[in-house]
């Protein structure tokens, strides 16, 4: 999966799921102080995350998670590393 498609998958999560304005999820929008994205819901991305891509996203993946640029760098990263 190519980090677009990543993005692509992640904006409808968010657009979907938490009703957040299309126009507001940027590659720059801070999940939390943008888009109002709480420690719940961020759990809640990650199960969606794993329903997109079929790899479970471990919660120390998302540690350093900050903006939607470094969910779709998680992902990419959980998808391109050896089991």
């Amino acid at each position: 999966m190519k980090k677009e498609e990543i993005y692509e998958a992640l904006k409808k999560i968010l657009v979907e799921l938490f009703e957040i304005d299309a126009a507001k999820v940027t590659p720059q929008a801070n999940l939390y102080a943008d888009l109002e994205i709480d420690s719940i819901d961020a759990v809640d991305l990650a199960i969606q995350m794993h329903s997109v891509t079929g790899k479970r996203l471990a919660p120390e993946d998302f540690k350093q998670v900050r903006t939607v640029q470094d969910v779709v760098d998680a992902v990419h990263r959980v998808l391109h590393t050896p089991s």
